[in-house]
This record gives structure tokens, C-alpha cells and sequence, in this order.
């Protein structure tokens, strides 16, 4: 084939790469048939698959840049990586069928001459000879004790010999440390007549010391009697296969940025770990480290400057290891993972987890300016088995979110009853959805006493969950994960017409002395939930209440700092005449002068003022503070409302200090709301 007809037949092979990578979904099956297609166009010399992956490698992305469907070099390059295997698979299954083709075809002739032989001995052994000699690959053969009889010029070629060097030996020597297990069972078994052949992948040492991968077939060959006679060895050299493999398995798994180890390489250690019954060591520890605060680095700088700090970090972990059965891996984005394994594998862990966070201590400089580098380690260990390896790392997963919550930049240890309540809570934020849409929430209410007279001024409307496994759920057991999901927003929209639908009903039925104002708990969400307003206003609409019927209940550290854009939406209501209460007051910064510009009318005071109230003599410092803060909120024109009220002594001290209405336990519990008008007000006055 001259250069030109092969340039010809190479430039639809391109072709066909390019247009894989450039398709909208990635298909790597055109390069397997591109490897194929170099194979059967003869292109099958040791060097060739090397060359023509290293000018894929080096040119495909450069003369034939990828389309609009691919977004990111990373995702280019991996493209044009797979691509890069499928040719090398394709060639190497094309040329291994053509090999195994002509193995057939020289067995076949082989055992033909040994039947020829027979009935003419002379005309079979040309034959054979012409074989013998004239193949591709290796051929010899031995007696039944190993003497190697004669060998090709194709198999002394392969080991780097000359003929005369390895004919004499006995294939007894030719060990080696990579052989499989096995292996000489099988010769045994061959050379007693126990089977007719074996087919197996073994290693040779060549002559220069160097190490030759072959594809052996061993054939017994019989006498007239059937007893055994020679043994004939077919040989194929797979070096240049065998380092090709080794280098896709590198590359399947390692991370291609980093160069560490990948999650599917550390799969397989973790799993070997945990398996006992393999003979996997009796225990192990494991490190799952995940910085804090990458994704800044990553918007603020870029991913390039991101991609070189993760190499940077990657460096300093590596150095971390000191023993090989310690091994450190990427596992993904900003997530590193160590295993440890050994009887000190515990301690270890702990020990590892220290350097990493020391070797992690001092800035990494990039882009002439210094990245400070934090990281959060979640460290499981313990014996081996019982345990699988998704179960080792969900639990190393929680602990290290537990340590990014102690602050971060530092290790926690596993703790099991924390991995319960953290697997807890996932469980019941996965089953929040179902459980607004299949009506397991409902309201109880508590009712809010005028401290003047002991009269029901109102009630504060408290969300349960009926949960199906778990019972009746407060909302300090689900509203956070309300919060964190954001369906706190169709939740709290619930909430509010219920509780506004029970407002009108107690109006209707007249058994309440006086009209009823229902309060509603406001998460930070649903404050910044653009609908807020007109949602809240349809809500009155449609229950047929008047503005003043409803009390949104807003927690302080909610409300301070807040600025005019966020206070909007209260404000607006405020005008309307719902009523604005500042919730657990005094909890958080407890800015005073910050009340003016706050669209409150209500004061709740935090119960953790008034327990020393709750026996006489009442404690003189939570009376000033009360009484001040009375004072002040009068002074505002603010309400005060009291929480946690549960001895009539501790009403009384409140009235005296003049609070305006309270809530608790002394008055009455969360209840139905059919409960709350029978709620006999004036016997609760002390």
C-alpha cells in the first residue's frame, strides 16, 4: 500500500473519531470499529497502536475541535480519552480474532500431520515442518518431562534467543513470579493425561532479564496407544497488549487531575478491607476528608486555579502516607478518602488524619497570592466485617459533616447513635413531601391569656406531625428540615389557611367571649418568599377575616440586622393591621434601639427570663430585667407577651410587672381547637 493509498484509508478513520467527538452524546463505539478497521488493513506491527494513540492523543482535540455539545475541556478531554481506549480495544480484539483464527488453522494442521504421519510418515513431516516454521507465532514442543524438543524461529525470536539456547531445558525452569495460580496444576494434570490441553496468560523472563507476556495453548499429543507423547505449545507474544491494559487500568483507575487513586480503585481496597471471609485484614480505618469552602475558591477564581489547588492538596496528602497499606484516594469534586488497614489501623487513622490537617496548615500560593486551606475529616474505624463498604462510607459522610459543624478544620470520630440520628433525619426529610400531600400534619393551639382580667385573647397556632412510624412529631424535630429543603414555604402556606379557616369558625360559633386572634410562626423562607404579602392577604380574603384576626410570629434573630428590602414585606402587612410579634425576644443580639424601625406591635418574651419567677421569692435579677424590658416596650407602644408560664406564682409576678398576656403550660397545653373557648380563663386566675 503506498502513502498515499494509506493516507486515503486513514482519513475517513479520523473522520469518524472527530464526528464521535463531536456528538451530542457520546458514543465511543465508532473507535472500537476504527481499531478494528487499522487491523484488518494490516497496520498490526508492535509500534503501530502506540503511535497512532499517541497522535490521537496528541492531535484529535487540536485539528478537530469539539462542537457545542461539549461544555468543558475536562469533558473534551475525557472524550477524546475514551475514544482513545475504544481504538485501542477495537485493535486489540481485531488482532486478537485474527490470532486466534490462525492458532485454530495451525492446530488444526498440526494435528492433521500428526494423523498423516501415520499413514505417511514422510510426506507429513514436510508438511509439518512447513507449519512449523512458517508461522506467526511460537511453536514448540517437549516430551512428556518437560525437555524442550525444538522451537520455531518465531518463539526463539520472542524470548531473544537463539534456537539452540532454548531447546535442552526443561519447561519445569521457566518460572515465574507473576505466574497464575494454578498454573502447574494444570501441567501436571496435561502431561499425566488427565486433560488434552490448557490455554492460559503467562509471563517468560527473556534473555536481557526483561519480562514476555504470552498467550499459551499446551496440547497433548498422544500415541497410537493414546498414551501420552509430546506436548505441542502454541505461543503468542501479548506484551505490548498486556502493558496496554495495565495502562487503561491505571487509567480506569486513577483520577486524571490528580493523579491519585479513584473511587473505583478504592472500592476494590475498601472492599478487600471488609472482607473477612477472604482473609481481608481483621480491622481498618478510614479518613474522609472534604475542604471547607472550595466552592469560594471555584466561583471567585476559577476552576483552573481550583483544578491547581486540588493537585496541590493531592501532593500534600500523598506525603501524608507512611505505610503501603495505607492508601489515599480522590473520590470526587473536593473529596479525598484514606484507608488504613492493619491491627493499629484505628490509631493510625487518628494519627493520619493530624498530619493530613498539618500538611494542610500552611497556605498553598497560587496565582502570586496565598490559599489558605481548610479541610473538615470524618474517621471510621473498627474491625472488619458487618459492615459494608456503602454503610463505612454513609457513616464517614456524616461524620465529617459533623465535623464541618463543630466549625471545621478539624477531624471528628464516628459515633453511632449520631449516624442513627443523622440517618434519622434524612429519613424524615425524604418523607416530608408525602406527608403534606397525604395530610399527616395538623394544628394544636395554645391559647395567649390577658393577665388583667384572665381572659382568652387569642391562640398560637402550633404545627404537629403525625408521622406514620415515629407518632406525634413537635416541629423542632421537622421544621428545621422544612428550612433546609424549602418546602417550609407549602408547609407555612398550610399552616396559615388552616389556622385562619379555625379563626373564622370560632367567630361563627360565637362560643368564644370575645373575637379570637390567631398567631402564626414565620420562618426566614417564607420571609423572603416573594409571595408572602398577596398569599397572606388571599388567605384573610378568603377565610372572610379582618387584618387584626391575624399575628405573624417573626423569631428575632430573623428580624435584626434585616434591612429595608427585607422589612418590606412585614411592613406592608403591618399597615394592613395584621400584628407583628418579635418572637423568643432576647435570644439573639437583643439590640434594644433596634426595635424602633421594626414593624412589631408584640413582644414575646423568651421563657428563659422568667424561671426565676416561677417560685417566690422571684430572682431580683430576672425581675429588673423584665421590668426594663416592659417598660422600654411600653415606652414603644409595644405589647408584651410572656412564654413558658407554668406556675401561677410566676403569672403573678408577670402581671405585677406589667405584662400584657401569656402562654404555657400553667394556662393550658397545645390542645384541639374545640378545646380552647371551653378554656375557662378566669379560673386560671391566680
Amino acid at each position: 500500500m503506498t502513502r498515499d493509498e494509506f493516507e486515503s484509508h486513514l482519513v475517513p478513520l479520523v473522520e469518524r473519531l472527530a464526528a464521535a467527538l463531536r456528538a451530542p452524546e457520546f458514543d465511543p463505539a465508532p473507535a472500537a470499529e476504527v481499531g478494528a478497521a487499522l487491523v484488518k488493513a494490516h497496520c498490526t506491527d508492535p509500534e503501530t497502536l502506540p503511535l497512532i494513540l499517541g497522535a490521537v492523543d496528541a492531535h484529535l482535540l487540536a485539528y478537530c475541535p469539539p462542537g457545542d455539545g461539549v461544555r468543558t475541556p475536562e469533558e473534551a478531554r475525557a472524550r477524546c480519552a475514551g475514544l482513545q481506549h475504544a481504538v485501542a480495544a477495537g485493535f486489540a480484539g481485531a488482532l486478537r480474532e485474527r490470532t486466534l483464527a490462525e492458532q485454530e488453522a495451525l492446530s488444526r494442521a498440526a494435528l492433521a500431520a500428526q494423523a498423516e504421519t501415520e499413514r505417511a510418515l514422510h510426506t507429513s513431516e514436510a508438511r509439518f515442518r512447513a507449519v512449523f516454521e512458517g508461522a506467526a507465532i511460537g511453536v514448540g514442543i517437549a516430551d512428556v518431562e518437560g525437555r524442550i524438543m525444538d522451537v520455531n524461529d518465531a518463539l526463539t525470536q520472542m524470548f531473544g534467543s537463539l534456537a539452540h539456547e532454548v531447546t535442552g531445558r526443561n519447561v519445569g525452569e521457566m518460572v515465574h513470579p507473576d505466574d497464575a495460580p494454578g498454573i502447574w496444576g494444570l501441567y501436571r494434570e496435561l502431561v499425566r493425561g488427565d486433560r488434552d490441553f490448557y490455554r492460559i496468560e503467562k509471563p517468560y523472563y527473556r534473555s536481557d532479564g526483561s519480562v514476555l507476556w504470552t498467550d499459551l495453548t499446551v496440547s497433548l499429543l498422544r500415541d497410537a496407544h493414546g498414551r501420552p507423547q509430546y506436548q505441542l505449545a502454541l505461543m503468542e507474544d501479548i506484551t505490548e497488549r498486556r502493558l496496554l491494559h495495565e495502562r487503561l487500568r491505571y487509567e480506569a483507575t486513577h483520577d486524571a487531575l490528580t493523579g491519585l487513586p479513584n473511587r473505583t480503585l478504592f472500592f476494590e481496597a475498601l472492599d478487600r478491607a471488609l472482607d473477612t471471609a477472604g482473609g481481608g485484614p481483621a480491622r481498618f480505618g478510614l479518613c474522609y476528608l472534604d475542604l471547607d469552602g472550595f466552592k469560594a475558591v471555584n466561583d471567585s477564581l476559577g476552576h483552573a486555579v481550583g483544578d491547581r489547588l486540588l493537585v496541590a492538596v493531592a501532593d500534600r496528602l500523598r506525603s501524608c502516607v507512611t505505610a503501603p497499606e495505607q492508601l489515599v484516594a480522590r473520590l470526587g469534586g473536593d473529596e479525598f478518602v484514606a484507608l488504613l488497614t492493619g491491627p493499629s489501623a484505628p490509631s493510625d487513622a487518628t494519627a493520619l488524619a493530624r498530619r493530613m490537617l498539618a500538611a494542610l496548615a500552611e497556605p498553598v500560593r497560587l496565582e502570586g497570592r496565598d490559599l489558605s486551606v481548610r479541610a473538615s475529616i470524618g474517621i471510621v474505624d473498627g474491625a472488619a466485617g458487618g459492615r459494608d463498604a456503602a454503610e463505612v462510607l454513609r457513616s464517614a459522610d456524616i461524620t465529617m459533616y459533623r465535623a464541618k459543624a463543630a466549625g471545621g478544620n478539624r477531624y471528628e470520630l464516628a459515633d453511632a447513635d449520631c449516624d442513627a440520628r443523622a440517618i434519622a433525619r434524612h429519613s424524615l426529610t425524604n418523607g416530608l413531601p408525602a406527608a403534606l400531600e397525604n395530610g399527616e400534619f395538623f394544628i394544636e393551639y395554645q391559647p395567649l391569656v390577658r393577665l388583667t382580667d384572665g381572659s382568652v385573647r387569642g391562640a398560637e397556632a402550633l404545627v404537629r406531625w403525625l408521622h406514620p412510624v415515629h407518632g406525634v412529631l413537635g416541629p423542632d424535630q421537622f421544621i428545621p428540615l422544612a428550612e433546609s429543603t424549602g418546602l417550609i414555604v407549602p408547609l407555612g402556606r398550610w399552616v396559615l389557611e388552616e389556622a385562619a379557616r379555625q379563626a373564622r369558625a370560632w367567630r361563627s360559633e360565637g362560643k368564644c367571649r370575645a373575637p379570637m386572634r390567631v398567631n402564626v410562626n414565620l420562618s426566614p423562607s417564607q420571609l423572603r418568599y416573594p409571595s408572602l404579602v398577596a398569599e397572606t392577604v388571599a388567605v384573610l380574603e378568603n377565610a372572610g377575616l379582618p387584618p387584626s384576626a391575624l399575628c405573624l410570629e417573626v423569631t428575632e434573630n430573623a428580624l435584626i440586622g434585616a434591612d429595608e428590602e427585607e422589612l418590606r414585606p412585614l411592613r406592608q402587612l403591618a399597615d394592613m393591621g395584621v400584628d407583628i410579634a418579635l418572637d423568643d425576644f432576647g435570644t439573639g443580639y437583643s439590640n434594644l434601639s433596634y426595635l424602633r424601625r421594626l414593624p412589631v406591635s408584640t413582644l414575646k418574651l423568651d421563657r428563659s427570663f422568667t424561671r426565676g419567677m416561677q417560685c417566690s421569692p422571684a430572682d431580683p435579677v430576672d425581675v429588673k430585667i423584665v421590668e426594663g424590658i416592659v417598660s422600654l416596650a411600653h415606652t414603644l407602644d409595644l405589647s408584651v407577651t410572656v412564654e413558658g408560664v407554668e406556675t401561677g406564682t410566676q403569672a403573678e409576678h408577670l402581671r405585677g410587672l406589667g405584662c400584657d398576656t401569656a402562654q404555657g403550660w400553667y394556662y393550658a397545653r397545645p390542645g384541639p381547637p374545640e378545646r380552647l373557648c371551653a378554656s375557662a380563663s378566669a379560673d386560671a386566675s391566680p
